[in-house]
């Protein structure tokens, strides 16, 4: 593996009972990179990502991340990944530093008790360390598990979902944070769903229900999927959706506020389906936008 992927896997796959979740995915993450990992729910992020940090082995496939074997080295992996789940996993009626504490006496640390104390003054605990976890808002949650997934200084970060729940204001600073631990060397693969977020990342990997679709940066997705999209104003919005996308040359209607965004593959088909309705409304060539990328990848899905 070259030393400049952080995460190199091939034809991963997982089944559980006769589902097949994971579906031959193969990933390359660049040293310093923030691999944003999108798709619906039960699309299989979470288990590809158990995969890379050791928790889950997979039923076939190989590879590498931190240069370690994710068939045969998952413990050495598990050591160096800080690994944040959906769910909020810490001891509710523990406060944030006994919380810490306990994540830095897992992890064998030296001078736990400094490690912590560095870690509270870091990420602004300071005030808040002898507060019980269990009080916290979603937001302040949200720090205290980047807090422990990086007590150990590690490498990588896999982080499934972390703004889920949380406030936009909350969300805002906790992708700042991303953004300084880039700088410091540190790369990142996030799981969302948020297209703010999606666009904030370097690189941007689809999937769904087991299948990885597209990849690259936000202009290479969008290109890939390959769109043209007109913007629409007017009256009777959702009237004209219904008509439009009975229309073989429209790929998708997407309704944002009070435009409609409608994409076609064929740029010289869509117009001329479009023509009869040219002069009731307002009608505008846009950019095609990640998220109308998106819609349309997820339409296309075979398990939809």
């Amino acid at each position: 593996m070259s030393h400049d992927f952080v995460i190199d896997v091939q034809n991963l796959n997982k089944s559980y009972k006769n589902k097949h979740v994971v579906k031959n995915v193969s990933l390359r993450v660049k040293r310093g990179e923030i691999f944003g990992f999108l798709g619906p729910n039960g699309s299989g992020k979470t288990t590809t990502i158990r995969m890379l940090c050791g928790l889950l082995t997979p039923d076939s496939g190989s590879g590498q991340c931190l240069g370690y074997d994710i068939l045969t080295q998952a413990e050495l992996i598990k050591l160096r990944v800080g690994y944040m789940t959906q769910k909020f996993s810490f001891y509710e009626d523990l406060s944030i530093r006994e919380n810490l504490e306990f994540v830095a006496q897992i992890y064998n640390m030296s001078k736990p008790k400094q490690r912590v104390a560095a870690m509270i003054e870091r990420m602004g605990f300071k005030q808040r360390q002898n507060q019980l976890t269990g009080t916290l808002s979603g937001g302040w949650k949200q720090r205290v598990a980047l807090a422990a997934c990086l007590l150990h200084e590690p490498q990588l970060l896999l982080l499934d979902e972390p703004t889920a729940g949380v406030d936009p204001k909350a969300r805002r600073i906790f992708w700042d944070e991303i953004h300084e631990l880039r700088e410091q060397g540190i790369t990142t693969l996030v799981s969302t769903h948020y297209m703010d977020e999606a666009e904030r990342c370097t690189q941007l990997a689809y999937i769904a229900y087991g299948d990885l679709l597209v990849h690259g940066t936000t202009q290479e997705v969008v290109q890939q999927v390959a769109l043209h999209t007109w913007e629409v104003r007017g009256e009777n919005l959702a009237k004209l959706a219904k008509e439009l996308n009975r229309l073989e040359a429209v790929e998708q209607v997407v309704q944002f506020g009070e435009v409609l965004h409608v994409s076609g593959k064929n740029a010289e088909d869509l117009i001329a389906a479009l023509n009869p309705w040219q002069n009731q409304y307002q009608w505008r060539l846009i950019p095609t936008e990640l998220e109308d990328a998106f819609i349309y990848l997820v339409s296309q899905a075979r398990d939809q």
